[in-house]
């Protein structure tokens, strides 16, 4: 990208558009790839109210980092279960996979537990994808508003935007949690959905399960609650249920659930959303979800639902990688906020852009964000041995 932009050419709101793929290919994935990247007067991403993201120009090939975090991807996977399902797989690659997703769903049935049925379950190529279809969906006539929290994911908020919707942004709590409080207040009769995402993404900060319980389901009486639970799987802690069951109570939620975090298939495109049967017809009046999934996946999906020890061992790890990183980041006095993901967020103060741009020369991927005017490094967790070269490097740079 040419950084030398006309600053007289910068909207009166600070902000101006280039083309997405110009900017960074990964980042302007989605519903509509093709849509400009907003940059702000200061060159920045520009993401939210509360929130930036530095960029480069030309970061170098991800696939020949020493330490590649920059994804919140595992590490580790896809499970050998997964790996095998599709090599044998492969052969039937001919043929629809309808009878083998109806097994699938089975086998989410069966764990998301008492009171929901396959016609609770919506599949898809990713849970991203199913957050783009709802918002479609919901606002597809170009009225009404969303509720979220800033930050946040913005995959569903974008999509929603773009076909016209109004986006309600309501700031975290000081402990970086959702404000249910403020968010409820922020509902009026324009509304038409709720996001929320437990555990946060890019913060890692997860709200109370309780509470959020008790939020979804008064207020889902008013409005659907759509609650994206990426990485729920990976949190640790007493309070970290999930929200989908709800659904048994006959509550308007929507739960999003993914096969790329835990089980470590974020290439090979598996999510699904559970939701109550009436609101499911309404998306898939509109669009299909499991006719965009492939074969070979399916049966990936299929192996690694019920790969426990994968799971398990996923888990094991990357909490032993967080408590690595946590006492370095102590050792070196970064105020770290506590993370229920798979990625940890904390202040730096060397520019956003730089500090990207030397990590990379390291060797290491890792994103920068400038969020509540503070600069942030967001990094994923990957094996001990990538956790250890990211230490290394934040020391040579602190």
């Amino acid at each position: 990208m040419n950084q030398n932009i006309d600053r007289r050419n910068v909207l009166k709101s600070g902000l101006m558009a280039l083309g997405g793929m110009v900017v960074a290919p990964q980042l302007s994935m989605g519903a509509f790839p093709n849509t400009p990247v907003q940059l702000d007067s200061k060159n920045r991403l520009y993401y939210t109210p509360l929130m930036r993201e530095h960029f480069i120009s030309n970061p170098p090939d991800v696939t020949k980092l020493k330490a590649r975090l920059n994804a919140n991807e595992n590490p580790y996977g896809p499970p050998a279960s997964a790996k095998q399902a599709v090599v044998d797989s492969v052969s039937l690659g001919n043929r629809y996979a309808w009878k083998e997703l109806s097994d699938l769903i089975g086998k989410i049935v069966k764990k998301e537990g008492p009171g929901i049925t396959p016609n609770h379950i919506m599949m898809g190529p990713g849970s991203s994808d199913l957050l783009e279809k709802v918002a479609l969906v919901e606002f597809m006539n170009g009225k009404g508003n969303i509720v979220s929290a800033d930050p946040c994911y913005m995959s569903l908020v974008n999509v929603a935007k773009t076909v016209g919707a109004k986006w309600k942004a309501v700031p975290c709590k000081s402990d970086w949690s959702h404000d249910l409080a403020a968010m409820e207040a922020a509902i009026d009769a324009d509304t038409k959905l709720v996001y929320i995402c437990n555990p946060n993404n890019p913060t890692g900060s997860i709200t109370a399960g309780k509470e959020l319980l008790d939020f979804c389901s008064r207020v889902s009486e008013k409005v659907p609650i759509f609650v994206d639970e990426a990485y729920l799987e990976l949190a640790e802690g007493s309070d970290t249920q999930s929200m989908v069951s709800l659904l048994a109570q006959n509550k308007n939620v929507i739960v999003a659930r993914t096969f790329s975090k835990i089980m470590g298939m974020a290439g090979l495109r598996v999510g699904y959303i559970a939701a109550l049967p009436a609101y499911l017809n309404k998306i898939q009046n509109i669009t299909r979800g499991g006719m965009g999934i492939s074969y070979t996946s399916v049966l990936a999906a299929s192996a690694s639902i019920e790969d426990m020890e994968f799971q398990a061992t996923t888990k094991k790890l990357n909490t032993e990688a967080k408590a690595y990183l946590y006492a370095n980041l102590d050792k070196m006095n970064y105020k770290y906020i506590p993370s229920y993901t798979n990625f940890v967020i904390f202040p730096i103060t060397m520019d956003g852009k730089d500090f990207l741009a030397k990590m990379y020369s390291k060797g290491i991927g890792i994103r920068t964000f400038d969020i509540q005017k503070k600069t942030w490094c967001r990094v994923s967790m990957g094996t001990m041995d990538e956790m250890k070269i990211f230490v290394k490097a934040l020391e040579e740079l602190s």
